[in-house]
């Protein structure tokens, strides 16, 4: 292939840029086409023409979000809802779909938590790999969001995320180190925020260090829509395309910082050969019209039959509710409430039963294809039964079961404002007290994109289910799990506190000043709770079923040094076809840094006949060990016996099996400035110290335990007579 056409200095720098708010500049001659670019990490939100109202875009699948979604814990579901998305995109000429999002839930109250995973890495990692090879494999590139330590709204486009070095490294980064190491994603975004104190587009160390020398990522960074405060220092650090486009003014702020020396132009050339290579990417899996990829099913009509949308519209809304269903996770069930018998006398309250919210607000929002009404799609499934909506709890009493439909409004949570409780409305805690109050049983059906306070009623009610934001097929979903055509086989991808007091970011959100101490460090969600012996509503990893399972024969084989493969038999020990999530925690052992009691460290999800077996094998890589060693600046496995832990979430531990581990052999140079405690517990250093200082009373085990962090330099200035000369220097080099 022909070496392109070469570009002058002004051309380059406009490519860097986007044309308008959607779309990058083109120099077809030289190779770069322009690109399209949408919103979308759940339904492809293509603007019509030039607008920018969010609500204005062509028609799509809403499937459920993000925070629904990682409830699944199905990574191959996430794939197809992925390949669906890319099929809508390469339908609607969408060179790069803007999504997912995998930042960490840090704080319950964050206001785009539903456009998240979860608060575990691994999870938002696997998971997002999977949406993100999903959506690649329809020839259309994603773009992995908001790199990084992007969790919260409130100042969004300045606050500085103060976090430590291992936090970062062990909870805020590793889920964009997977997606880029597994799934090669075609773009990362880079954030609005700063990250100690530095723009996270002008962040050299994560965009040039971590990102790409590090992690191996290859593709385009690009900017969150305006959130480059100088375009060169952007530039220099790894960003190579600013969106939206500014009309030209930073363009010539490149060139004239070329010309002038302040700029090598090798940087403007690198960033416009990864434009051309994203571009090259793209369209040659789809055409160069970009007209369809290879394999997607565009047979299909339009919500008016026209066919206009390009994709099967009724096979993916099939899928959005098979989605959706397996993402709910029934939270309580008492007395076999649920499934909802066939011929019943059925109560149903709340607006949400008939007009549902079931997506999040702001740029994510999709106009979708049509939307399921619970309330109808209950009475199909229920054709027996007696399905009443009704405003007034006191006629619930005429009923068998009350089914009221609660949740957040949009207003409640979106993007750009953060919650400021966890409170449902209170019209909403009324409705379902006194539904609970004249219903002889109660079921309470959650429509919410963030955690929310279930005690003011809890104990009233019988059954609960987190629908969480479903998408638009979200009705039928709820309708096919109420009603026991689907087993629910959701489980928390978060924890659901008792207060808000006591999530650990409490006292540290959202910040002020600027500034946002990420002062839980890595005891984030779980970690905290578990680490702290704080008491939930409902762990991580929570979701109840209506079969039951039996786990047996745990079993921990060590394959390498630090390395492990645990096996299990699941058996579906009910009447009901149902799913089950494995959940494999590991306990460290003893670290010279504070760590979480438990961690997730490998989960897979296995669906059983009533009274069918499997036998599931999970490897344990040697990472699912390490910690983050700020002094080595390097993942390090410390030698001794760690447990590992099956659990049924993240706080009942139904086994655990001990495993001996060498650990990493390296040992921390000794010099002047290393504490006396380490110079003493050496093995070949220690003793030859002691006997340098025999009969000394600073030896003795009473002082030495008082002066343990005392650096040596000042150790040996309180001796009374000096060190053999030359002993310390012949230790530390030995």
């Amino acid at each position: 292939m022909a070496d392109p056409t070469p570009l002058d200095l002004d051309t380059k720098t406009a490519l860097l840029s986007g044309r308008d708010m959607w779309t990058t500049e083109s120099t077809e001659a030289a190779g770069v086409p322009s690109l399209l670019m949408c919103d979308g990490p759940h339904g492809v939100r293509k603007q019509s023409g030039g607008a920018t109202e969010v609500h204005d875009s062509e028609p799509a699948t809403c499937f459920p979000p993000a925070v629904a979604l990682a409830s699944s814990w199905d990574p191959e579901l996430l794939r197809g809802v992925g390949e669906a998305l890319g099929r809508e995109a390469r339908a609607q000429g969408v060179d790069v779909l803007l999504g997912p999002g995998v930042n960490i839930k840090r704080s319950p109250l964050c206001g785009r938590n539903f456009e998240y995973f979860s608060e575990d890495p691994l999870l938002s990692g696997v998971l997002g790999a999977a949406h993100v090879s999903g959506v690649q494999s329809q020839g259309v590139g994603a773009s992995v969001k908001h790199f990084a330590a992007n969790n919260q709204e409130t100042d969004r486009m300045r606050v500085s995320a103060d976090v430590d070095e291992r936090a970062l490294r062990e909870i805020y980064l590793p889920a964009f180190e997977r997606i880029v190491k597994e799934a090669r994603p075609a773009t990362v975004m880079a954030a609005y925020n700063r990250v100690n104190g530095v723009h996270a587009t002008q962040h050299r160390a994560l965009l040039a260090g971590i990102l790409r020398e590090e992690w191996g990522f290859d593709g385009l960074v690009v900017s969150d829509w305006g959130a480059v405060a100088d375009r060169v220092a952007a530039l220099v650090a790894g960003t190579d395309l600013e969106m939206p486009g500014t009309g030209g003014r930073t363009d010539a702020e490149v060139a004239a910082a070329v010309r002038e020396g302040r700029l090598d132009e090798a940087v403007v050339d690198t960033a416009v050969g990864r434009l051309r290579e994203l571009a090259r990417r793209v369209r040659a899996e789809s055409g160069a019209d970009g007209s369809g990829a290879a394999g997607s099913d565009t047979k299909g009509s339009g919500a008016d039959g026209s066919g206009a949308p390009g994709f099967d519209v009724d096979a993916h809304h099939r899928l959005a509710r098979e989605a959706a269903a397996d993402c709910l996770v029934l939270l309580k069930n008492d007395d076999g409430t649920l499934p909802l018998a066939p011929a019943t006398r059925i109560a149903v309250l709340g607006e949400f039963a008939r007009r549902p919210r079931y997506q999040g607000g702001g740029s994510s929002h999709v106009n979708a294809t049509r939307v399921d009404s619970p309330l109808d799609e209950l009475r199909l499934r229920l054709p027996d039964a007696r399905v009443d909506f009704t405003d007034d709890p006191a006629q619930a009493a005429d009923a068998d079961v009350a089914v009221v439909f609660a949740g957040l409004r949009e207003e409640d949570e979106s993007e750009g404002f953060d919650r400021e409780h966890l409170r449902l409305p209170a019209d909403q805690v009324e409705l379902i007290r006194a539904a609970a109050t004249a219903a002889p049983r109660t079921v309470v059906v959650l429509l919410n994109g963030g955690v929310v306070s279930l005690e003011e009623w809890y104990a009233d009610v019988d059954a609960v289910v987190e629908a969480w934001l479903p998408g638009q097929a979200g009705g039928g979903a709820i309708a096919d799990v109420l009603s026991g055509r689907v087993n629910p086989s959701g489980r928390l991808a978060e924890t659901v506190p008792l207060r808000l007091q006591d999530t650990p970011a409490y006292l540290n959100f959202p910040g002020g000043q600027g500034h946002v101490r990420y002062g839980e460090g890595v005891m984030v969600g779980y970690r905290y709770y578990e680490s702290a012996e704080v008491a939930v509503r409902h762990p991580f990893g929570h979701g109840l079923s209506y079969t039951s399972f039996e786990e047996t024969g745990f079993r921990v084989e060590r394959t390498g040094a630090d390395t492990a493969t645990v096996s299990v038999t699941v058996t579906n020990t009910g009447g009901r076809f149902g799913k089950h999530v494995v959940q494999v925690y590991v306990a460290p052992a003893g670290r010279p840094v504070v760590s979480p009691v438990r961690e997730l460290r490998a989960f897979t999800k296995v669906a059983l006949a009533p009274g069918e077996s499997t036998v599931v094998e999970l490897p344990l890589e040697r990472r699912a060990f390490a910690f983050w060693d700020i002094e080595r600046g390097d993942w390090t496995v410390s030698a001794g016996r760690y447990e590992v832990q099956l659990g049924r979430d993240a706080h009942t531990v139904l086994a655990s099996v001990g495993v001996e581990l060498a650990g990493d052999r390296y040992r921390r140079p000794l010099t002047v400035e290393s504490p006396v405690s380490e110079w003493f517990a050496h093995d070949a250093a220690g003793p030859a110290l002691r006997k340098a200082l025999a009969g000394g009373r600073m030896v003795g085990d009473d002082v030495l335990r008082m002066i343990a962090s005392m650096p040596m330099r000042q150790f040996l200035a309180f001796l009374p007579e000096p060190l053999p000369q030359g002993l310390l220097e012949e230790l530390s080099e030995a």
